[in-house]
């Protein structure tokens, strides 16, 4: 699949082959959302958590003796049913979110999602980050003259090019991410993608 290779200037450069197997496959949207979906419930950490009555602190002694008293028998303030006891049947940090796919069904996501922007025209491969240029302003006006004012961004820079992520950093709608680490959430917060051209080679080798 031959496309062109832009300048930082936008100006074309030259053209490339980039790989059929990875960046012309047919769009399986089914596929990307069952990989989204896997991604967000691997992150997912349990956000609500109750303490139950083996964990909550007191409660060592009999508040008091099983008769006599007049009042009814308890043997822990731990118990559900005191202030300050434990908690029955609350939210538990035990809960386990996660998900699981296969190793090539996720492959294939990715694969089907960079087909989907370069077929859509929003994936642009660019010769070289020229990592010389030191201010976030600048890298700024770069990427918005490359991918347009409003857009979203992501960059695949080659990952010997580390320097740009730190100088991107700061910039709104517009992060890095390592050819190594492709998935199918960075893919789709983004609208636009602009790949060096050593990271797409980085890429079809990590993905033989």
């Amino acid at each position: 699949m031959e496309v062109n290779v832009f300048n930082q200037n936008n100006k074309k450069a030259g053209t490339t082959d980039l790989s059929d197997r990875i960046f012309n496959v047919k769009w399986n949207p089914d596929l990307v959302q069952q990989a989204l979906t896997v991604q967000l419930a691997n992150q997912h950490l349990p956000w609500a958590y109750t303490k139950g009555r083996g964990e909550v602190r007191g409660g060592g002694r009999k508040p008091w003796k099983q008769k006599g008293t007049g009042r009814a028998r308890h043997g822990s303030t731990r118990s559900p049913i005191w202030k300050g006891g434990g908690v029955t049947f609350g939210p538990s940090k035990e809960r386990i979110f996660a998900k699981k796919i296969s190793k090539k069904m996720k492959r294939l996501a990715i694969f089907s999602l960079l087909s989907k922007k370069a077929k859509d025209n929003e994936l642009k491969v660019i010769d070289r980050f020229d990592s010389s240029v030191k201010k976030a302003k600048e890298w700024d006006k770069i990427i918005k003259n490359l991918a347009g004012l409003e857009s979203s961004v992501i960059l695949i820079p080659a990952t010997d090019n580390k320097d740009i992520h730190r100088l991107i950093s700061n910039l709104k709608k517009i992060e890095a991410i390592s050819p190594y680490s492709l998935n199918v959430y960075d893919l789709l917060k983004h609208k636009n993608i602009i790949l060096e051209k050593a990271a797409a080679e980085e890429i079809e080798k990590h993905y033989k």
